[in-house]
């Protein structure tokens, strides 16, 4: 296999405490962490322990969004990725106007493998993948938590509502990552350093000739409802009472 191309996707990190803006207009980001999306960092280096065992010759990541973005790309290449790609975007696209921009990518670098991760967790849509391998009318194999590659054929376990699944998909062909698949490795100083000298492609959208479609628009934020504090009781009998009082029993 020639090239695996990986999509990285510049979230809030997932260890901040997100805070809905005053205005209730949407997410405070300014002063926040920013970070590669957990499920993308896990489809990178799948992708490169792919290229490790010799059944891969290049990997890159790709990411769509604003110029901030190049920063994850940088992480993605200290990890170990060849190249990067930003397609600059200043405004959030739909995910069928995402998956349309990669497959203006994999038309033009003809990789072998594409993983994605399950999905962002900032807006959980769990879409592009799917609509990539559809739009490029190939076999796709979501939820991924084991990958195997076998000559023109993969072979991958799921994990389903009912467990898992194992199914074997014919190459080229997308797959996106799940959780348990595997646990993606700390970059080092000198990594960091190596990143900054290789390439980092800039490609305005309009120039992949894709015209964004309708968004959804989210009207309102609001933070959950705080919890009550819970109480303690000292047996069972205790508690029977307390479940009574609130007439939950």
């Amino acid at each position: 296999m020639d090239r695996i191309l990986v999509g990285l996707k510049r979230a809030v990190d997932y260890n901040v405490r997100v805070r809905v803006k005053s205005d209730g207009s949407g997410v405070e980001t300014d002063g926040v962490k920013m970070s590669i999306n957990p499920f993308d960092e896990i489809a990178l280096e799948e992708a490169l322990r792919i290229k490790e065992r010799g059944a891969a010759s290049e990997v890159v990541v790709i990411s769509i969004g604003p110029t901030d973005a190049q920063q994850q790309l940088r992480t993605g290449l200290a990890m170990g990725a060849d190249r990067a790609i930003l397609v600059e975007s200043a405004t959030a696209i739909s995910p069928l106007d995402r998956a349309r921009v990669f497959l203006e990518l994999v038309e033009r670098e003809q990789p072998g493998l594409v993983i994605l991760g399950k999905q962002a967790i900032d807006d959980d849509n769990n879409q592009v993948g799917q609509m990539l391998a559809a739009l490029w009318d190939r076999p796709q194999a979501t939820f991924a938590s084991k990958l195997t590659l076998d000559g023109e054929t993969a072979t991958v376990v799921r994990e389903v509502d009912a467990g898992l699944e194992t199914i074997e998909v014919d190459l080229p062909a997308v797959v996106t990552t799940d959780l348990r698949l595997n646990e993606p490795r700390y970059v080092k100083l000198p990594d960091i350093m190596k990143a900054k000298k290789k390439p980092l492609e800039l490609i305005p959208l309009a120039e992949l000739g894709i015209e964004p479609g309708p968004t959804l628009t989210e009207t309102f934020f609001e933070p959950p409802a705080a919890r009550k504090k819970g109480s303690m009781v000292k047996d069972v009998a205790e508690l029977v009472s307390a479940l009574k009082s609130k007439g939950l029993v």
